[in-house]
């Protein structure tokens, strides 16, 4: 019963966010440049910023430990970047990779691209700062601190997290996102780009209210 609520619920708010979609949404030429830094886009006003896990959800690792893009993956990252919507990543690594974010992510690129094996280059350039990693073991997910700090980095944007695991599908949707589980049959592999965009059009909700989704 729980499950086929759920169900309803994430197709009552598709289908919602699909009428919405159908209204005018600007193309890439009417829209703003992505925000190379975080805090360039939590400046933004009536935008909306896409978080991602990694590992089966954007990258999967084959059993001869080689790193190739999910299928739909390159493809859904391209059409956000047609439509300037900024991308980040909310994934666990070993907090001893780095004292910070960006020296985490950068031993987290280079441990990707070691094995990677992909025709196509993982588009690292398109995440910017937006890459959240633990600093500690208590900051890994499940728990919420990776998903609280990249939504205070995202400042009035709205916030939408994909994930394949629907644990972090419910943690990212308990702090304020707009969650899709990724990957499953039967579903599309990502949330439409046409519905990301067009939550940008929304009203930003109250701050007591954000845990509406």
């Amino acid at each position: 019963m729980k499950k086929t609520s759920g169900r309803r619920t994430s197709w009552l708010l598709l289908l919602a966010l699909g009428g919405l979609a159908a209204l005018s949404v600007p193309t890439a030429s009417a829209a703003t440049r992505i925000p190379r830094t975080s805090e360039d886009a939590g400046r933004a006003r009536g935008c909306v910023m896409v978080y991602f896990d990694l590992g089966e959800t954007l990258v999967h690792t084959a059993e001869d430990e080689s790193v190739r893009y999910m299928p739909g993956a390159a493809e859904h990252l391209r059409a956000l970047r047609a439509r300037h919507i900024p991308v980040g990543l909310i994934t666990n690594v070993p907090p001893s990779w780095g004292a910070t974010d960006a020296a985490r992510a950068a031993k987290l690129k280079e441990v990707i691209d070691k094995d990677w094996a992909d025709t196509r280059p993982f588009a690292w350039s398109d995440f910017g700062d937006r890459i959240f990693t633990p600093r500690t073991e208590a900051e890994r997910k499940p728990a919420p601190a990776l998903w609280e700090r990249a939504k205070k980095a995202a400042g009035r944007c709205r916030v939408v997290y994909q994930a394949e695991t629907p644990d972090e599908v419910q943690v990212g949707r308990s702090v304020g996102y707009l969650a899709y589980q990724a990957a499953r049959p039967h579903w599309p592999a990502y949330l439409p780009v046409r519905l990301i965009a067009a939550l940008a059009h929304l009203p930003y909700p109250n701050a007591g209210s954000a845990r509406e989704h």
